[in-house]
């Protein structure tokens, strides 16, 4: 259509105010004009050489240069250094030459406990001093079943010595009864070699989070997290001396008033012990009676107290074929 328009309207006038009179653009009737050939018409052919590229014969000389133990101040050029590693990569001789670490991939940790002093995890966190720079660490060790803090301490500093005196303080405090593991991320006082021979003389399996997987130890972090979003919380503290009178008082708390969501609304310490049971039955029966005398309030339904945890994990098992396999014959027996 453009064609047979622009054709007649051309000789009238001129082509700018044919574009105008038809409403196109000069660059929409240049395209028109000089259409771009496609692929199929112009296949493309072999690159042609850079005037400048060397030559076979060059290219080797280069490599023969390369080599061999010469030095590059004998007054000859042979080509430019990015030139020299083309060639070189052309024929694979461009490597890493240095050994490469080959790092094993992390085994997810996957822990249980059915009862108290059979998994215990600890950290340490970092508590802000009043002073710039300036912060105390604060060790935990927990039992993941019970959520009893085992043991606390405040030091200037972490190092393996005092990781290895706080774990054995903890061991003490507990009676000499010891877990059958212990949990830990990757930080150097966790690693350190005086933990790893303690617990390898005390025949404690030793456990540790996979790097930046901060799920790998939901317990501490959890704790951590109870610990500095509590309402008489200070956020910093003018001393260590003050630092360690709060923990006192948290910890005591924490441990023997504390109702924990996670153990049925029960204190660690009972859970620890055992009243945790008594203390449930009691409850049932509280709302037992309540239940006895005006169950139209339940709306027929009889109220349960909060159970108790059967287990605690550090990362569940996975299910796995064979395990899905195996529930669905048990349901369809």
């Amino acid at each position: 259509m453009i064609d047979a328009t622009f054709a007649e309207l051309v000789p009238l006038s001129s082509k700018a105010a044919a574009c105008r009179i038809l409403g196109i653009s000069r660059a929409t009737l240049h395209r028109h004009e000089n259409p771009v050939p496609t692929e199929r018409e112009t296949p493309a052919g072999p690159r042609a050489p850079h005037p400048a590229a060397l030559s076979d014969q060059e290219r080797e000389q280069v490599l023969g240069v390369l080599d061999s133990d010469r030095l590059a101040d004998e007054g000859r050029y042979y080509c430019s250094i990015r030139t020299m590693y083309r060639i070189l990569e052309s024929r694979n001789e461009v490597r890493e030459r240095r050994a490469q670490a080959a790092h094993p991939p992390r085994v997810r940790p996957e822990l249980v406990a059915s009862g108290p002093d059979q998994v215990w995890t600890w950290d340490i966190t970092k508590l802000k001093s009043q002073w710039r720079g300036l912060y105390f660490d604060l060790y935990v060790m927990l039992d993941i079943f019970s959520r009893k803090v085992m043991r606390w301490e405040v030091h200037v500093t972490e190092t393996g010595d005092l990781a290895k005196e706080f774990i054995q303080g903890a061991i003490i405090a507990n009676g000499g009864a010891r877990p059958e593991y212990i949990h830990a991320d990757n930080g150097t006082s966790m690693t350190s070699k005086p933990v790893s021979q303690l617990l390898s003389d005390l025949h404690i399996a030793d456990s540790h989070s996979r790097p930046h997987v901060s799920n790998d130890n939901p317990y501490s972090e959890a704790q951590f997290k109870t610990l500095k979003y509590c309402p008489v919380f200070p956020g910093t503290f003018a001393s260590i001396d003050e630092a360690r009178a709060f923990c006192a008082l948290f910890f005591d708390y924490y441990n023997n008033e504390h109702r924990h969501s996670g153990i049925g609304l029960h204190t660690p310490q009972s859970v620890h012990d055992g009243t945790a049971r008594q203390i449930r039955e009691r409850r049932q029966q509280v709302l037992d009676a309540a239940y006895a005398a005006r169950p139209d309030r339940f709306r027929g339904r009889r109220p349960i107290a909060p159970a108790l945890p059967g287990k605690a994990w550090i990362n569940k098992p996975r299910p796995t074929i064979q395990s899905q396999e195996t529930t669905g014959i048990n349901q369809a027996a």
